[in-house]
Formats: C-alpha cells, sequence, structure tokens
C-alpha cells in the first residue's frame, strides 16, 4: 500500500469540538520525501443557522458566517469529498496541534454526519501524527541547525507563525487553514533536513507496540509535551507508575519532583494537589502532583534515555543523581499508586457529572458509546439517500442518537426540502438552542460583540469583521 502524508488545517467557529464547526478545511498530500502529491485542497463549509460563532474566534480567522453561506458547502457535501477523495488507504493525517484540536472536529464532524468518527485515522492503513510535539523535542534534544523563538517575556515560544517568521518559511497569511498548512510542511522538511534521526525515529513510534515497549519498561524515559514548563523547553524525564485504568495509555510521574511529599497525602488531597493551580505566590510552595495521562493514541513524543547528551541535560537542567533518587523512592512505596487510583477515580467521576450537565444536544454525543452492526448499515443508508428519502430511514436507526441527530441532518444540509411539520421542529430546536435558558446564547453573542467593539486598538478589517457578525446575530432574530 503506497503511503502518503496529508497535512491538514482547520478554522473553526470556536473552540469546542463539542459545539463549534469548522469553517474551513486546507490540506496538501506530500510523499514520504515530503514533495507535494496533486494539487492542495481549501473548501469552506457553511455555517447553519443553529450555530453562532465565537466572535473572538473569527477576530482570528477572519472568515465571516456570511462568506461560508455565500462560497461554502454543506458538511454533507464536505465529508463525502473527505471521505472518497482525501481519506485514502495509506493516508496519513498530520497537522500541527491537530491530535488535541483539529483530529476532535473532524471526529464531531463525522459522526454529525452518519460517517464512523474514527476509521478515518485508522482503516486500510491510515494514521496520524501532530508535528507540534515533534518541534517540541527537537528543540529540547536537538535543536542544531533551527531558529528557535521566544516570546516578548523571553520563554520559550513553538507559535507556528513564530517558528515560520524566524526561520524564513512562507507563511504570508497566519490562521488561514492552507497558508497554515504549506507552512507546517515547510517546518516538517526543515526538521527533516537539519535532525533526520530525530524525524524519522518519532515518525517510526506512531506505532503503538513501540510506544509500549518503550513505556513499559521499568526504565525512566524523556518526554515532551505542552502540560510540561517552557523553561524545560516542555520536557522532561518521567516513568511509568501504572497503566490507566479506563484510557489507552498509563499514568507516569515526572522525575525533576520529590514524591515524598505527595506520599503523605490521601487519595482526597492528591485530587486537590492535581488540579492545575495557576502559581502565585500565596501556592508556589504548593506544587502540582507531577502526574500525567500519557496516551497511547497521541503519538507521544517520547524517547529513551540514552538520547540525552551532556548539552540536552544542561539545557533541560537535569540532574541525573535526582531523578535516580526520585525513582528510588517511588519504587519504595507502591501505597501511593495505589491512592493516585483513587484520586483519578474520584475525578473521573465529578468530570463524568459536568459532561452529562454540558451535553445537552445530540450533537456532543459522540463519546456515548460505539455504533453496533446494525446502525452502521443504517449510517451507510443516510449517506446513500436524498432529501425526501431521509425521514422514512429513522425507524432503521436503533441508537437514540442517530434518530435525533438525523432531523437535524436533514434541515443542516437540505433546507429546503423541510416540509411544514419538519420546519417547525427544525424553527423550535434553533429557538431552545440559541433564544432560551437563563443566560441565552444569542445574548452572550452581542454582549461580547459589544465588549469587543470598545476596544479602542480595532483594525478597520476587525471593525469590519465586528459589523459583519452584528448583522449575522440579527439575521438570525428575524
Amino acid at each position: 500500500m503506497h503511503t502518503t502524508f496529508f497535512f491538514y488545517d482547520l478554522e473553526t467557529s470556536g473552540f469546542s469540538a463539542r459545539a463549534d464547526r469548522i469553517m474551513q478545511f486546507g490540506g496538501q498530500r506530500i510523499d514520504m520525501d515530503l514533495n507535494p502529491v496533486g494539487e492542495p485542497v481549501n473548501i469552506l463549509i457553511k455555517l447553519s443557522e443553529d450555530i453562532l460563532p465565537g466572535p473572538d474566534a473569527i477576530l482570528v480567522t477572519g472568515i465571516t458566517p456570511q462568506q461560508t453561506i455565500a462560497d461554502g458547502i454543506t458538511e454533507r457535501e464536505f465529508t463525502k469529498i473527505f471521505n472518497d477523495e482525501v481519506a485514502t488507504p495509506g493516508t496519513i493525517f498530520v497537522g500541527f496541534n491537530s491530535i488535541r484540536f483539529d483530529d476532535e472536529f473532524m471526529r464531531f464532524l463525522q459522526y454529525r454526519n452518519f460517517y464512523d468518527a474514527y476509521e478515518w485515522q485508522w482503516k486500510d492503513g491510515r494514521g496520524k501524527w501532530d508535528l507540534l510535539d515533534v518541534v517540541r523535542m527537537t528543540r529540547a534534544l536537538r535543536p542544531e541547525g533551527i531558529k528557535w523563538p521566544v516570546d516578548s517575556a523571553g520563554k520559550s515560544a513553538n507559535r507556528l507563525e513564530m517558528l515560520a517568521s524566524i526561520n524564513n518559511l512562507d507563511h504570508t497569511n497566519a490562521h488561514d487553514a492552507l497558508s497554515d498548512v504549506m507552512a507546517t510542511i515547510d517546518l516538517a522538511r526543515l526538521i527533516k533536513t537539519k535532525q533526520p534521526k530525530l524525524f524519522d525515529f518519532l515518525l517510526s513510534m506512531r506505532d503503538k507496540s513501540k510506544i509500549t515497549g518503550l513505556i513499559n519498561k521499568p526504565e525512566a524515559f524523556v518526554y515532551s509535551s505542552g502540560k510540561y514548563p517552557a523553561e524545560f523547553e516542555k520536557t522532561t524525564v518521567v516513568v511509568k507508575i501504572a497503566d490507566h485504568p479506563k484510557r489507552g495509555g498509563a499514568l507516569v510521574y515526572d522525575l525533576r519532583h520529590d514524591p515524598e511529599p505527595f506520599m503523605k497525602m490521601t487519595p482526597e488531597q492528591l485530587v486537590d494537589a492535581w488540579r492545575y493551580k495557576k502559581v502565585t505566590d500565596k501556592n508556589a510552595d504548593d506544587p502540582r502532583l507531577p502526574v500525567k495521562t500519557l496516551q497511547f493514541n497521541h503519538c507521544p513524543a517520547i524517547a529513551p534515555l540514552a538520547v540525552l547528551d551532556d548539552a540536552s541535560k544542561k539545557r533541560l537542567q537535569l540532574d541525573i543523581q535526582t531523578l535516580n533518587n526520585n525513582l528510588a523512592k517511588l519504587r519504595s512505596n507502591q501505597q501511593f499508586v495505589v491512592n493516585v487510583l483513587k484520586a483519578l477515580e474520584i475525578m473521573d467521576k465529578k468530570q463524568q457529572a459536568s459532561f452529562l450537565q454540558d451535553e445537552k444536544s445530540v450533537d456532543a454525543q459522540l463519546y456515548d458509546g460505539f455504533f453496533g452492526d446494525t446502525d452502521k448499515t443504517a449510517m451507510i443508508a443516510v449517506r446513500a439517500a436524498g432529501a425526501d428519502e431521509l425521514s422514512d430511514l429513522v425507524e432503521s436507526c436503533k441508537d437514540s442518537r442517530l434518530k435525533a441527530l438525523l432531523p437535524l441532518y436533514k434541515a443542516r444540509n437540505f433546507p429546503k426540502s423541510l416540509n411544514d411539520d419538519e420546519r417547525a421542529a427544525w424553527e423550535k430546536f434553533v429557538q431552545s438552542k440559541l433564544f432560551e435558558g437563563n443566560e441565552p446564547a444569542i445574548k452572550k453573542y452581542f454582549a461580547r460583540l459589544e465588549e469587543l467593539t470598545q476596544q479602542t486598538t480595532l483594525t478597520k478589517n476587525q471593525q469590519y469583521l465586528l459589523e459583519e457578525l452584528k448583522l449575522y446575530g440579527e439575521s438570525l432574530m428575524q
């Protein structure tokens, strides 16, 4: 099977994959030597009338709802193009922070449009990768030959636009999906040229068996992640302390930190210590529990300790003796691991309760379970059906989510085909979603527009975007 990369990027109406929508999809297929294959893909996707875009997101992307409605295609049309022409066998999908952001939006898009939410990244030799953690580990371990930016406070920064600018890579229109894709490809070429061994190693570490083979050893290993501080180049040395009881991954401990204070804590105290806290003078001596979930299917940037040369140890401020002492303490106290797992169980129950509160709409219920064979057959029938046939397919769906999604799917993709009853049901849905509740979404939308409009540093283009967003909101109220 011929393997190719497909680099892609999304511009979205907001930051929640559950509630927001993709407005632009940009991508380019390249071969394993990073040469382009075929023409780039650049598609706008229409926002449906039940979606209010986040004004802050639109100020970043510059894409208005009106533009998507005028020039875009429906989600149904896009998902067909994507699955038929983009997600071909052997494709490895790559982005910049795509695993935590873009991939999640794509999964919910597939779900809403009656496709399997996962097959596009694993079936028929397909896969995924993320260049952001590759960048982090390259900067931490093998930075030679590449220029590395810092932010205004002098801290290491790995934003795509900054990396492109300092290394003279073409990135003429930051936050345009296709422009971001081309800059990401150029960045991949730069890393592959300057540090080919590390590039190829991390590409090979997408394989789950290789990941588990390294993690499950009793030895510590190097791990780069956005959860770790920029002062240490987002990189540390960790050791696995337990399998994650629910996700496909492991709990790892950051060996920079002495585990002894945490070993004295109860599970309830560990929960409090695990929560993210902004560091202040008051809690500076109250460190966060240095335990993190490493997910096998997130292409983690990990490497054996042998990659640490003297320059890396100095750059990352790693003292091997301290690491070994902390590892020995961990191994001598198994009760600590038991308490961490109990703390995780407490946190999961609280998180699940919050999800149940938030997921009022079927659009957000992707992770409520997998679909059975009967429903997968029904989903194929829905995708193949014309507008007039959709209403007859409700009874073929066994899962309640599909039954609830089908009228929404029809209204969003075939609005002109709705009969009087279907139109009334759709309008009631939109009314409930945008205009009802203790704090209606439309009220928050206009309040945020007003706040942004009062800013004195707005450019003419930003003023234009805010005016367009105001007009869009007003059109939904008519």
